[in-house]
């Protein structure tokens, strides 16, 4: 359901460690990431459809609701 969604996540950058609260996209991957703490670019990992996937401390709201992500 999509009330059930959450729409906020931690991103965690891996290079600083510097934390942001971020709202997710709905209608939209996030391919790229400028972290705020030392400006590194992030990207997903191989496997991962967004940074939030990779990054944040909860997956995008297509993999919430079970769905192929940016398909």
């Amino acid at each position: 359901m999509v009330a059930d969604l959450q729409l906020q996540s931690m991103l965690t950058c891996p290079e600083c460690r510097h934390q942001a609260s971020e709202m997710m996209p709905t209608t939209a991957c996030q391919f790229f990431y400028e972290c705020p703490g030392c400006s590194t670019v992030l990207r997903p990992k191989p496997g991962d459809c967004c940074v939030f996937c990779s990054y944040g401390t909860v997956p995008c709201p297509p993999i919430q609701q079970q769905n192929p992500c940016c398909g």
